[in-house]
């Protein structure tokens, strides 16, 4: 299993930020460093000047909602990201939530699915190279792109539910997950999109895995301090959902904490589990965020 950081609590910027801890993650062997697309910095925009300044180092996106942005807009700019970046680029895609696309951007969130399966046939012609001719329900994209330098690029669906993991397996890449519990993983999310990766005749999907992780042997002040850094997502239904699937009361249950061979043995049953991709968001005080940066890098150096 790779093992990933996440610069979520970078991504208000300054990019200089995002650029020494992208760089402090190539370092230390990490295998790949990923930006959201919240209400920060414009995540591919970071991700082109990081990829310019950090070489050897997978970039990624956590993820980018797509009803704000045409497939072909967006399809211009992973092409732009992925020529800059010399081939460097996931390009995480996410329906979002309803309150978001709803309230805040004054959009339809109508058939969630239905929207993904047409942003798809846009979309992934273009990142493979080739002209879209799409033309759906709400979604219509007739153009071709020409970035030079640019290879086609990888993509994975923030995909919980059934419909949307049935999907990404038989169109995309894999999936990237955030606030899904192992257990929610093992039974639910990867038997689903490996199956449907399967029957479509797909290799198997990266099952990249979105984990609170601070290496504290006081567990339950972790746990408290993950349910307040991370209370706003125990309240959006799609994460209520598999946070209720997997019986727990809210963010701070999933964190991955503990001392040293705590943490190291919840990491280790990830991997056994299926996850190929453990995306960390390290958190606690600085002393902490050292401490599990380390352990995390001892055990992508096999030590």
């Amino acid at each position: 299993m790779r093992i990933g950081i996440f610069g979520g609590d970078r991504a208000d910027g300054p990019v200089d930020r995002l650029i020494e801890e992208a760089q402090a993650t190539a370092a230390a062997g990490f295998a790949s460093y990923w930006v959201p697309q919240i209400f920060g910095m414009d995540a591919l925009t970071a991700l082109a000047v990081i990829g310019r300044e950090v070489p050897d180092l997978e970039l990624g996106t956590a993820v980018v909602p797509t009803f704000p942005r045409h497939p072909i807009v967006l399809a211009q700019q992973a092409l732009t990201v992925q020529s800059i970046t010399g081939g460097r680029l996931t390009l995480g895609i996410g329906l979002s939530h309803q309150l978001v696309i709803e309230a805040m951007y004054g959009l339809s969130f109508d058939k969630p699915v239905r929207h993904l399966r047409e942003y798809l046939d846009a979309l992934l012609p273009l990142l493979a190279g080739e002209a879209a001719d799409a033309a759906g329900e709400t979604i219509t994209a007739r153009a071709a792109l020409s970035v030079r330098g640019a290879t086609p690029v990888r993509t994975v669906v923030a995909a919980l539910g059934p419909q949307m993991l049935a999907l990404a397996g038989a169109r995309t890449d894999g999936t990237a997950t955030w606030m899904t519990g192992p257990a929610t993983l093992a039974g639910h999310v990867i038997p689903t999109i490996t199956e449907a990766a399967a029957a479509a005749g797909r290799p198997a999907p990266t099952i990249g895995a979105g984990f609170p992780v601070s290496v504290n042997p006081d567990v339950a002040a972790a746990r408290d301090e993950a349910a307040a850094v991370f209370a706003i997502y125990g309240t959006l239904p799609s994460y209520r959902a598999m946070l209720d699937r997997e019986g727990v009361d809210g963010p701070g249950d999933i964190a991955i904490t503990g001392d040293e061979a705590a943490v190291r043995d919840q990491v280790a049953h990830l991997a056994e589990i299926g996850v190929t991709d453990l995306i960390a968001s390290v958190y606690g005080d600085t002393a902490t965020r050292e401490r599990t940066t380390a352990l995390l890098a001892d055990i992508v150096a096999g030590r």
